[in-house]
């Protein structure tokens, strides 16, 4: 029934159609965005056609035998057009399982996309999880997710420190000083967690260039100094803070509650969804109490970022 080809980059424009157009799809399944860190990952991705249509893509990695959708990827997973049904994604499934057999695939890491991200609703390839794979659900992290149409009062102390950064003429707003920002991020991971931002400095500008629209930046300022400010990536359904930092002094004078209550009051109310992203570690098991406290005091509530597994 299905026709179960491999990417090559002749194929680009297609696929970016495709992902422009689907029900679920974001920019960061966009080939421009995708093919960035190419290099570091085996591409595994698979176009799946049904009567000489492009039905669906499986952005994927290769690794020792296993597919994983995708290991660069925030999220994965099976995207499809608006006319997919659920009788036909159980039959591609069953058929994407003997095709990958048949290729020395012995598993799969599915990331699934989360609900809030779909503009349609496009969970038909869970229940195939379920009914045709036998997937194990292995990896659950919680995210803080906000609408802003319907909002939850802030804690007390979200609101103080929006007082006192306001008391201390705290300037925020959309900035290109990437430059400066990288650094108060960059150094706030060392110090906290000993590691590096997951993208480059030269990695978020080529982004930030390929994608000017999608990838947004707001800063707070005293004197023109960083002193913290939050990465957003924009998709249909989702403001997603990609990256929250902020300096010694930045903490003290709270200009992260500024920055988001110049977000999520004043720029972006009407949008569906903000997710400020999660606060697990260790696949899940452990839950970091002091970042999602932070998180739930602006209102975010609990979504989930699950990943299955199956044999094949």
């Amino acid at each position: 029934m299905f026709v179960i080809n491999r990417y090559t980059e002749e194929k680009q424009r297609e696929w970016n159609l495709f992902v422009a157009k689907s029900k679920n799809g974001t920019f960061l399944f966009d080939r421009n965005y995708m093919d960035y860190h190419k290099v570091r990952f085996c591409d595994y991705s698979l176009m799946i056609y049904k009567d000489d249509k492009l039905y669906a893509l499986f952005p994927a990695n290769e690794d020792n035998g296993t597919l994983v959708t995708h290991g660069g990827l925030t999220y994965g997973g099976l995207i499809t057009n608006i006319y997919s049904r659920a009788d036909d994604i159980l039959i591609l499934f069953k058929e994407l399982n003997i095709y990958l057999k048949q290729n020395n695939i012995h598993n799969v890491i599915y990331k699934a996309i989360p609900w809030i991200y779909h503009r349609i609703p496009s969970e038909e390839d869970l229940y195939a999880l379920f009914k045709e794979c036998s997937a194990n659900l292995i990896k659950r992290d919680i995210s803080s997710v906000i609408i802003p149409r319907r909002p939850l009062k802030w804690s007390r102390d979200r609101k103080y420190g929006v007082k006192k950064a306001n008391a201390n003429n705290i300037i925020v707003g959309q900035s290109d000083d990437f430059k400066s920002f990288w650094r108060v991020l960059t150094d706030n991971l060392q110090d906290k967690y000993g590691v590096a931002p997951v993208h480059s400095f030269e990695e978020i500008l080529l982004l930030k260039s390929r994608f000017p629209h999608n990838i947004l930046l707001y800063t707070a300022t005293i004197d023109d100094e960083v002193l913290g400010g939050t990465v957003l990536y924009v998709t249909p359904q989702v403001i997603h803070s990609q990256y929250i930092s902020a300096s010694k002094m930045g903490k003290k004078l709270r200009v992260i509650d500024a920055v988001y209550d110049r977000i999520l009051n004043y720029d972006f109310v009407d949008y569906p969804y903000f997710d400020f992203g999660k606060s697990t570690e260790c696949g899940g098991h452990i839950l970091n109490e002091s970042l999602i406290y932070q998180k739930e005091g602006f209102g975010g509530r609990g979504v989930c970022y699950d990943t299955y597994e199956w044999k094949l």
